[in-house]
């Protein structure tokens, strides 16, 4: 009888308790750079946290680039690729803003991401297919309004402040 009550005792209080909800947050990065250190401005997402339907932990980020940063770039398209910051990176970039994700929408940017990444020759154009296109889908898979006025093509930064204005339900304040 005391296995039978500590069982519906427990069955009880599991009915009562709710697990915490998954969820996984997308955030919108942005780095100043500068061509006499060897980065250049760029933009990227950083994905964290857990998928509802199976509890895997998500850690990732993506950011399209040139394969090779050289003088080619300027001239037109170029080999592309998916760059991916090592974790000591994410802490010197900006922060624009973050918005939690379902695991539809997960998925949707990392195919996206490998659509991208998997495309045949050369992809990356420094005016039409950069850093600042990939994220601009990104936002448009989340479903954010999207913008690209020329004059902010490449300039990640201040970009992504265009982007949160569009979005003033973001909240976001501008960097």
């Amino acid at each position: 009888m005391t296995r039978f009550l500590t069982l519906l005792a427990a069955l009880l209080a599991s009915a009562w308790t709710t697990p915490a909800m998954a969820d996984v947050q997308v955030t919108f990065h942005s780095f100043n750079g500068s061509v006499m250190f060897g980065r250049y401005p760029h933009t990227f997402i950083a994905l964290s946290g857990e998928l509802e339907s199976n509890g895997r932990k998500i850690s990732e980020n993506y950011g399209f680039t040139a394969k090779n940063v050289s003088p080619a770039i300027l001239r037109g398209p170029v080999v592309h690729d998916i760059s991916i910051e090592k974790p000591k990176y994410l802490k010197k970039t900006n922060k624009h803003f973050t918005l939690t994700i379902s695991d539809a929408q997960y998925y949707r940017i990392v195919a996206e991401m490998k659509k991208w990444r998997d495309a045949p020759g050369k992809y990356y154009d420094l005016d039409t297919r950069n850093c600042i296109h990939f994220v601009g889908k990104v936002a448009q898979i989340v479903g954010l309004k999207v913008s690209y006025p020329e004059k902010m093509l490449r300039r990640p930064k201040k970009w992504l402040n265009h982007v949160a204005g569009l979005n003033p339900k973001l909240g976001a304040k501008k960097l």
